[in-house]
């Protein structure tokens, strides 16, 4: 009889050892194998029901056990000192939608006070991100900030005020958050007329490229003259997905590309140019950036880079940009 028991025990054991991954099924098989032994064991010495009782009460655990030691054993790795997962794509990549650039197009018609079925996607809206690239040179009915005041023309700080509410009501043509944007230049031109410029500032690392960029040209009596935006759309999504990747180069290793293997550059002719650098060259890496430029995948896409900005004294241009992954020169400007 107790060898009969010892089987059963072994066979039960044998099972949960060779289910890869074990099955919800073990728990109610484990069950009803307790209470048959509790069954026989009161069958023959009904007295002996609390003794059982705790016995069985012993053996639940042991059998808990071995269902999570043969749990853990399943779902080991297939070769555990082989490498880990691949991290994160890399670079970041920002894919034309076309339900971003309908509703750009339903704003541009809004704030150009047009109607019908007009194709302005070409012409007014950038590619890719489907922000605003200019505004028609006549749009037929002039177009305005909101008023802020009671005078005829605004003063600096009711421009300001103006200017945030503008942002704030067609920040689906601007493309960008208005919490996103930082105002970093203003300019009075001798024209009398009013250049405002903003920065994105949506990225861990600064935003550097054509991207990130909104002006706004306008008169003193609100007139809007023009309205331009580079901004990248979706920031935070595209953040998140950053945030993941870990520079694998530090400044020292940039600048170390830089000086070894020269920069390659056009000039201003168009001209591929290779710059040597010079021991009356002087090299620093100032920060991490965020760096946007075209795709190589196509045309309706951009990549994301984290990079190092590398400054070079008495040189042909101010910038260089190395990737921090992949430790190759993405742009020279």
């Amino acid at each position: 009889m107790a060898s009969g028991a010892h089987h059963r025990r072994k066979e039960c054991f044998r099972y949960l050892s060779a289910t890869t991954p074990p099955r919800l099924l073990i728990i109610p098989r484990v069950q009803r194998f307790l209470s048959r032994q509790s069954w026989r064991r009161n069958s023959t010495a009904p007295l002996n029901y609390s003794v059982t009782h705790k016995r069985n009460s012993k053996a639940l655990p042991l059998f808990i056990i071995t269902l999570v030691t043969g749990a853990c054993a399943a779902l080991q790795p297939p070769n555990a000192g082989g490498p880990g997962p691949s991290g994160p794509p890399y670079p970041v990549i920002l894919t034309e939608q076309s339900q971003r650039r309908e509703a750009a197009v339903l704003a541009f018609n809004r704030i150009a006070q047009r109607s019908g079925p007009v194709n302005l996607t070409e012409g007014y809206l950038q590619p890719v991100t489907a922000t605003i690239k200019s505004l028609p040179a006549d749009p037929g009915t002039p177009l305005y900030l909101p008023k802020v005041g009671s005078n005829a023309e605004m003063d600096e700080e009711e421009a300001r005020e103006a200017l945030r509410r503008f942002i704030n009501e067609w920040r689906v043509l601007i493309g960008v958050n208005p919490s996103q944007l930082s105002l970093i230049e203003r300019v009075d031109r001798p024209d009398r007329t009013k250049i405002a410029l903003y920065e994105q500032r949506a990225f861990r690392y600064p935003l550097r490229g054509d991207f990130g960029k909104l002006q706004i040209h306008f008169t003193a009596s609100r007139r809007l003259l023009n309205l331009a935006s580079s901004c990248i759309p979706d920031a935070e999504r595209l953040q998140l997905a950053l945030a993941g990747i870990t520079p694998r180069l530090t400044a020292e290793d940039a600048i170390k590309h830089v000086r070894d293997r020269g920069v390659k550059y056009i000039d201003s002719f168009g001209n591929q140019q290779t710059f040597n650098v010079s021991g009356s060259n002087e090299i620093n890496s100032r920060e991490l950036v965020t760096y946007v430029l075209p795709s190589r995948l196509g045309a309706d896409s951009l990549e994301i880079h984290i990079a190092w900005e590398v400054t070079v004294s008495n040189a042909p241009f101010k910038a260089v940009y190395a990737d921090a992954l992949n430790d190759e020169i993405i742009a020279v400007r």
